[in-house]
C-alpha cells in the first residue's frame, strides 16, 4: 500500500511539509504513548490521594474495581465490569432460580429501578412496575449503596418479610411490604387463542431454548399441526439474558440470514 502522504506540497504560494506515512505513524504512537503515561500518571496521584486522605478506609480492590466500572458505564448503558461475585450473581439469576423477591433491577439516579418484575412473584403480585424507583430498603436509603450491594438487602431467607419505598410518576411515594420467596423462574408461558399461538418470554435464562421447544410441541397438540395460523411472540419488558439463549429462539422462528454478528473496532 502506497503511503498517503507525500515529502512537500505548494498550495497558494505555502511550502507545506507532509512527513511519509511510516515516519508519522512512529511520532503518533509516541505521542500517544506519552499522553497516557502522563494520564495513568494523574489517576495513579488521584488513587493514591484517595487512599491517604478519605475519611473513611476504602480497599484498593474497591477503588480499582469503581475506577474500571466508571470507565465502562462512561461508554454506554450495556457495557459493565463483572467482579468475582457479580459474576456468579449473575449465573445464579440465568439459572431460572434464585431467592428474593422477582424483580430484575438496575439503577437510576442513585435510586434502583424496576426494569420488570417476574411474572407470578412476590414483586409481580405486590404491584411493582417497569420503571419504579426503589428510594428505601426497610427504611435504609439506597442512595450511596452500588447496585449488589442494594440486591443484597432485598435477599433474604424466604418468609420474611421487607418493606420498599417506592417513587413512581404521577403519584406520591408509597411503600409496599412484600415477603421473599424462592423465586423459579418459568421464562416462557404459551396460551392457543383461536388458530394462533400466544408464547411469551420473560427472560433469557438457561431454559428458555427447551421452553420455546415445549411451548410449540404445546400449542401444537392444542391447536392442531396444521392448523396454526401463526405465533405472537411477546417480548415485553423482557430484560434481556444470555446470548446463545436469544440466538436459539431467533432460529426457531427464523428460514435463513445472519442473527447475530460481533464488530469490533479492528476488522480482522
Amino acid at each position: 500500500m502506497k503511503p498517503i502522504f507525500g515529502t512537500t506540497a505548494l498550495v497558494f504560494g505555502f511550502v507545506i511539509f507532509l512527513v511519509t506515512a511510516p515516519a508519522f505513524a512512529a511520532a503518533t504512537d509516541k505521542s500517544d504513548k506519552t499522553e497516557i503515561y502522563r494520564l495513568l500518571e494523574l489517576f495513579g496521584d488521584v488513587f493514591e490521594r484517595v487512599r491517604s486522605d478519605y475519611v473513611e478506609d476504602v480497599s484498593d480492590e474497591e477503588l480499582v474495581e469503581a475506577a474500571i466500572q466508571g470507565m465502562l458505564q462512561s461508554l454506554d448503558p450495556h457495557s459493565s465490569y463483572l467482579t468475582k461475585k457479580t459474576f456468579g450473581d449473575m449465573q445464579v439469576q440465568t439459572k431460572g432460580e434464585f431467592g428474593g423477591l422477582g424483580i430484575e433491577v438496575t439503577m437510576e439516579g442513585g435510586y434502583v429501578k424496576v426494569v420488570s418484575p417476574i411474572d407470578d412473584t412476590p414483586a409481580f403480585r405486590a404491584g411493582l412496575e417497569p420503571g419504579d424507583l426503589i428510594s428505601r430498603i426497610d427504611e435504609v436509603t439506597v442512595q450511596g449503596l452500588n447496585l449488589s450491594e442494594a440486591v443484597e438487602k432485598m435477599r433474604g431467607r424466604v418468609g420474611t418479610d421487607i418493606k420498599l419505598t417506592i417513587l413512581r410518576k404521577g403519584t406520591d411515594p408509597f411503600e409496599v411490604k412484600i415477603t421473599r420467596d424462592k423465586i423459579r423462574i418459568k421464562s416462557v408461558r404459551s396460551r392457543a387463542e383461536g388458530d394462533i399461538g400466544y408464547i411469551r418470554i420473560t427472560s433469557f435464562s438457561q431454559q428458555t431454548d427447551t421452553g420455546v421447544s415445549d411451548a410449540f410441541k404445546k400449542l401444537e397438540e392444542e391447536i392442531g399441526e396444521t392448523k396454526i395460523r401463526g405465533y405472537v411472540l411477546d417480548l415485553r419488558n423482557n430484560p434481556g439474558g444470555l446470548l446463545d439463549q436469544a440466538v436459539s429462539v431467533s432460529d426457531a422462528f427464523l428460514e435463513r440470514g445472519e442473527i447475530v454478528s460481533t464488530r469490533g473496532a479492528r476488522r480482522r
